[in-house]
């Protein structure tokens, strides 16, 4: 796989569970949570979707042959930057894993877009502190 190929399924990763508009080859326009997206195809899934013509849809499961575009409607969490603000308090500890959503720091603290969802005590507190800060300025 090439490094662009990477790059754009990390690119369409950061999306999963965002608000997305996906507007077909037949000029069907579809809005909803991007629940799932199969790498090989572009098939992605859809759920809480709305129709271009307002009819609500549970789920939608939509080909990749069909798709002509995606769109982000709303601002993906920017991990890489929270890796960043961490790597300054935690110089060298800091491994982000942005195709996988989370970052490690000193090897026992989890972090996601969610907040810390591993490890606790004086360095996840300062972790704790470090997020907070870097959500209020994101705001």
């Amino acid at each position: 796989m090439s490094t662009a190929q990477r790059k754009l399924f990390t690119e369409i990763g950061i999306l999963i569970d965002k608000t997305v508009q996906i507007t077909t080859t037949q000029g069907e326009t579809y809005t909803g949570t991007l629940t799932g997206v199969n790498p090989e195809t572009l098939t992605v899934s859809l759920t809480d979707a709305k129709a271009k013509k307002g009819i609500a849809i549970h789920k939608a499961i939509i080909n990749g042959n069909t798709i002509a575009n995606i769109l982000a409607i709303e601002r993906p969490f920017d991990l890489k930057a929270l890796a960043e603000r961490l790597d300054k308090v935690f110089p060298t500890m800091v491994k982000l894993y942005e195709d996988k959503g989370f970052i490690w720091v000193m090897d026992k603290i989890k972090v996601t877009e969610k907040g810390i969802t591993e490890g606790t005590g004086p360095a996840a507190e300062r972790v704790q502190r470090v997020y907070d800060q870097f959500l209020a300025e994101a705001k």
